[in-house]
């Protein structure tokens, strides 16, 4: 499970550019007094760098909303979270669907779904403001939508393996297929047992698509998904002789320790394998990795990821009817223009670019957002 570590910091206005470092706390989760940020696993690391503080682009970094610190809440952690002061507690989005599938209901009124036994569902509207998402809309991409989803960074996916040969580091896409379809399992005479995260988990969707699964909600013939709560991004979680999806990002972020957790650290035997013939994902030692351009600009296993904001509050021109005011303050944080936005990807250290190149992400391939469906 995934551990956030809160800055401890005084108050500013937009962005912190200088002055000391900031010390890291283990804490428990915010309730934010401006936006509450909700969803993937993959980009929460970076967004808590950026919303709590962070130094390791090199000089001081944090993101305010008009002065007012903003709330990231992990995928992993307690069943429940409380966003805003005074709002209700809600069982907690783990992964980018359920984040979007959260902010969705936060926009439209309705019922959160997924229930927090024995407690049943209930409202939560204006509790979430922005989603993280792994991946983009799909078929729920529409020009009239009333979600939009901002690029955020470019990520890769990869696959985490314990034990195997030589061989393991270089499957192709044809060998994972018939691994998770339970028609490969060996390789070099070493057994395979295919694993997957939870079904809300973004990179599970887009390994499974990647591989030729069709549909938003994915499984696998040869893996037991039966109430499978197993965390994406978690070293620790596999046995020996299993494979599982993994974000680069995530590895060479938690490799060069500037994550909330280093789950590498305690399985240090996991190595990270390469679907994409002849580019490795990553270049250099740690802690100093680097993400590689190569892989991450394959069109099957690089992918862009996202923040989902209600396309209302922060495009001026679009209404809808019973549309929310436009909120210049929202829509700043998903600008990539400013040096104070979330999906800025600037190269000079003051600036968030810097600091998600840390966390192992490259520039996204374009700063269009997509428009997207909302109904809850």
């Amino acid at each position: 499970m995934k551990i956030k570590k809160i800055a401890a910091l005084g108050a500013a206005v937009g962005l912190v550019l200088a002055g000391a470092g900031f010390a890291s706390t283990a804490s428990a989760e915010p309730v934010s007094n401006s936006y509450a940020v909700v969803g993937s696993d993959t980009l929460q690391d970076s967004m808590n760098a950026l919303s709590n503080g962070t130094t390791v682009s090199g000089a001081s970094v944090r993101i305010l909303a008009a002065g007012q610190t903003i709330g990231n809440f992990d995928a992993f952690g307690s069943a429940a979270i409380q966003t805003k002061p005074g709002g209700v507690y809600f069982a907690r989005p783990n992964g980018s669907g359920s984040g979007r599938d959260a902010l969705r209901a936060s926009v439209s009124g309705a019922d959160w779904s997924i229930k927090l036994n024995p407690t049943p569902a209930r409202a939560i509207t204006g509790q979430v403001d922005i989603a993280r998402s792994s991946g983009g809309p799909g078929s729920n991409a529409n020009a009239d939508g009333r979600l939009l989803y901002v690029p955020y960074a470019r990520d890769a996916v990869g696959y985490a393996y314990k034990g195997g040969t030589a061989a393991w580091a270089s499957l192709t896409p044809a060998q994972l297929k018939s691994i998770y379809d339970g028609t490969l399992t060996s390789i070099d005479g070493v057994p395979v047992t295919p694993r997957l995260p939870q079904a809300g988990s973004g990179t599970r969707t887009f390994f499974l698509n990647a591989l030729g699964y069709s549909g938003s909600a994915p499984t696998a013939p040869a893996v037991n998904d039966t109430g499978n709560t197993t965390p994406e991004n978690d070293a620790t979680v596999l046995g020996d002789n299993e494979i599982i999806p993994f974000s680069v990002a995530n590895w060479v972020s938690q490799a060069n320790n500037v994550s909330g957790v280093n789950t590498l650290a305690t399985a240090p035997t996991v190595q990270l394998g390469s679907p994409v013939s002849g580019q490795v994902p990553f270049t250099g030692t740690a802690p100093n990795l680097v993400p590689n351009s190569g892989f991450y600009a394959n069109t099957t296993f690089g992918r862009d990821t996202y923040l989902i904001v209600e396309r209302a509050k922060v495009v001026s021109s679009f209404t809808y009817s019973g549309a929310p005011a436009y909120d210049p303050v929202l829509a700043g944080l998903v600008d990539s223009s400013k040096t104070t936005s979330f999906t800025n990807f600037g190269t000079a250290p003051f600036a968030p670019g810097a600091v998600k190149r840390k966390y192992g992400f490259l520039a996204p391939s374009t700063t269009t957002p997509i428009a997207a469906y909302a109904a809850g």
